[in-house]
């Protein structure tokens, strides 16, 4: 969903704001040459304007690679660039979370092209999960997902009250 807003002068600001973000959990497959169509379910959901089809494609935390909208990426690469690069842990951090990404634009036909480095990285073979976050997408394996998930669901409730507390808790 997409929401246009006015600030407090009554100006109308032209870019979107996502609302609830992205929603979805997608099983998708890699053809022979490592793309995957983009599914249908995300694609509505994105802004109808010259960014919608323009991402970036970088490595995630677990193994797992992300999929970040172009007006997202950019709010990151503006936060790195605050980052004190004579702190060698911000180096070091800014080293593993850059390389690798790329630009990827879907083609066509709505397909996205995964480098092989990337889908070494996360362990993709063939069938993968197309795993939405709000304003980020996160791509999986299927098996290293399913695994991932049934790991995490035993402590699904204790991570919950740890992180967003009792009465965050108590709206659900």
């Amino acid at each position: 969903m997409v929401l246009f807003l006015w600030n407090i002068r009554g100006t109308f600001l032209t870019a979107p704001y996502f609302v609830t973000g992205f929603l979805g959990e997608y099983e998708v497959s890699l053809d022979s040459k490592g793309r995957f169509l983009m599914p249908a379910g995300f694609r509505k959901q994105l802004p109808d304007d010259t960014t919608a089809d323009r991402f970036v494609l970088a490595r995630g935390f677990e193994t797992c690679l992300v999929l970040y909208p172009m007006p997202v990426w950019e709010e990151i690469t503006q936060k790195l660039a605050r980052l004190n690069d004579f702190n060698p842990k911000a180096r070091e951090f800014k080293r593993l979370f850059l390389n690798g990404a790329t630009y990827i634009d879907l083609d066509a036909a709505g397909r996205v092209n995964i480098p092989n480095p990337l889908m070494r990285y996360a362990g993709i073979t063939k069938d993968l999960v197309f795993s939405a976050q709000g304003t980020k997408v996160e791509l999986w394996d299927q098996a290293t997902y399913q695994s991932y998930l049934q790991q995490a669901a035993a402590s699904f409730s204790d991570l919950a009250a740890e992180i967003a507390g009792s009465d965050f808790m108590n709206d659900f």
